[in-house]
């Protein structure tokens, strides 16, 4: 367990007394900061470099720019200078929060380490997987990496972390602001027990304390004094803002533009949204920005700052990811959009000019709402107050809060009526493809109306009734039946009846009679309308004489419909040969 109750806190400016070669360096690293012109090391680096040689846990609570980057490579590269790695297997691991920030350490140790023998990969989102996986195979000596990343290729199987001998996690409290304290834990649970712990970091608030307490062991604990004033060299002045409307800053931020003498400037944005709205707006009143956040690609942000360093673009609108390891010495202003959520990355922010002994200027907008934010500032600048610009007539500048107002989440699109101002299919369109004019009936038509039948509709030249959306779907018609059989042939033959009624589709009844009909006859009686009991043996012989005058039969529905009252019968009736006499008045 660590113990951080008592850091050894060192002033920034303190004097030592020390140098790089008195600490034990190889010879090697000695002479690629000779070439650097770097003698001297500064209070963190002359106290942390000794105790991770002693292959001590180091805890050091320093800001950007104390030198901590050093002093953390120079003595992993000293040990990592004799031995080879493995293929896959990485002997030391340097964790960033941002992809320019790892960037940045690789640049670092690539200057310290030109005279070693040592593989170094950046392994960062926004690069291709294959020219990665290609120097893991190599085997890599300084593995520098995003959480991200390096969780993703270690589960790909990409990399073992068993060979690891030392972690070092740099803006550790960053990690903590970007939601990556889930990740550490993991890449701390995956490297070996026995592994040297280096942990740098800004500040210590409670989750990274607790951070230090579970993995690092007995650290030696080294705190850098604050610096509690910026550099001399930049001008910081405040513009008041009257409200924290959106296109007022904007319009307050151009205006500061166009009458200051900027070189080039960094325009600070809390969010990635605002990032991309300044920056296009830039662009249409005639300043060529461009943007850069966490949300694009790695290969737009390199080339970006590339263009930015180049002199390309004057103004680069950047949230707090460019806050921290971008070192463009030529920067002569700093506009802060936003004021900073961080008092700390105030600081990062503004020092990005007036770097090199050059003078710079920062400027930054205050609302009413940043009044807090604006106080913690002041406290940790150790000033009372900041110089303000005054903005003739900023109350006036035009708003866009107004026109939002009473809208829902999607400006009001989404209530509105649908009415024939807005397009369509078939809406309000004529027969003759005109449309109506927008004093015409709008009015719905009843679903119990709208279901008329469609002979009505036709009968109508012009039709009063509104058209349905759905555009009415035309089917073919159905096949025809086939023609019934000629009924006037005689069926004089069995065989001949058969033959005709074959492959027909007919009437099951009708086929029925029929086959019956055209059976030879026997003593077997017709199957008529009339009942047998009413057929008379005159019948009989009359009907089986003569074929020639029959006719097939018809259909039972059409024998209902069409059916003639059969005539009286004289002769036998169901009571015999002769009439009762109650039938005879």
């Amino acid at each position: 367990m660590s113990d951080t109750s008592k850091p050894e806190t060192i002033d920034a400016d303190a004097k030592v007394d020390i140098t790089f070669a008195e600490l034990g360096l190889d010879p090697k690293i000695l002479k690629a900061l000779d070439d650097l012109g770097y003698v001297v090391p500064t209070p963190i680096q002359a106290k942390a470099i000794p105790a991770a040689l002693q292959q001590r846990d180091v805890l050091g609570i320093a800001q950007t720019g104390t030198g901590k980057t050093g002093a953390f490579t120079l003595p992993t590269m000293h040990k990592l200078a004799k031995g080879r790695a493995r293929a896959r297997m990485p002997r030391c691991i340097i964790v960033c929060p941002t992809r320019e920030l790892a960037a940045q350490v690789a640049k670092d140790v690539e200057a310290y380490g030109k005279y070693l023998k040592l593989e170094m990969a950046l392994l960062i989102g926004g690069v291709s997987f294959a020219e990665q996986d290609r120097k893991l195979m190599k085997g890599v000596d300084i593995l520098i990496a995003t959480p991200g990343r390096l969780i993703d290729q270690f589960e790909r199987g990409k990399i073992l972390m068993t060979g690891v001998q030392t972690l070092i996690v740099d803006e550790a409290d960053r990690m903590l602001d970007m939601g990556f304290i889930p990740d550490i834990e993991k890449i701390f649970d995956m490297t070996p027990f026995t592994r040297q712990v280096l942990f740098f970091s800004a500040t210590m608030p409670n989750e990274i304390k607790r951070l230090v307490d579970q993995f690092l062991h007995q650290p030696v604990s080294i705190q850098i004094a604050r610096k509690n004033m910026t550099a001399k060299t930049v001008a910081q002045r405040i513009v008041r803002m009257p409200s924290s409307d959106a296109k007022q800053k904007r319009t307050a931020l151009r205006w500061i533009i166009d009458r200051e003498d900027v070189d080039n400037g960094i325009i600070f944005c809390n969010r990635k949204r605002d990032v991309d709205i300044v920056a296009k707006s830039l662009n249409v009143h005639g300043h060529d920005a461009a943007p850069i956040h966490g949300d694009l690609a790695q290969s737009l942000r390199t080339e970006t700052l590339n263009r930015f360093r180049n002199g390309e673009i004057k103004y680069l609108v950047a949230s707090d990811v460019a806050a921290r390891g971008l070192d463009v010495p030529t920067v002569s202003h700093v506009f802060n959009y936003d004021v900073p959520n961080h008092s700390e990355d105030y600081v990062h922010r503004i020092g990005r000019t007036g770097r090199a002994g050059r003078k710079g200027d920062a400027i930054m907008l205050v609302a009413r709402l940043d009044e807090r934010n604006y106080e913690e500032i002041l406290n940790l600048i150790n000033v009372k107050s900041i110089d303000e610009l005054v903005i003739p007539g900023i109350e006036d500048f035009p708003k866009d809060a107004g026109r939002r107002k009473g809208k829902g989440r999607d400006g009001g699109k989404g209530r509105r009526r649908r009415d024939d101002s807005r397009g369509g299919r078939n809406r309000g369109q004529r027969d003759d493809g005109s449309y109506h004019d927008g004093n015409a009936s709008t009015s719905k038509v009843s679903r119990k109306s709208g279901s008329a039948k469609k002979t009505k509709i036709e009968k109508d030249d012009k039709p009063t009734v509104k058209e349905p959306k759905k555009p009415i779907e035309r089917r073919r018609p159905a096949p025809r039946r086939k023609p019934a059989p000629s009924r006037e042939k005689p069926k004089s033959d069995t065989h001949e009846a058969d033959e005709k009624y074959s492959g027909e589709t007919v009437n099951k009844a009708e086929k029925t009679k029929a086959r019956r009909k055209a059976a030879p006859k026997s003593s077997k009686k017709s199957n008529t309308v009339q009942s047998e009991q009413q057929k008379s043996r005159k019948e009989k012989s009359r009907h089986t004489s003569k074929p020639s005058d029959e006719k097939p039969p018809k259909s039972r529905s059409n024998d209902r419909s069409k059916t003639k009252p059969s005539p009286k019968i004289k002769g036998k009736t169901p009571f015999g040969d002769d009439v009762p006499d109650f039938l005879k008045f």
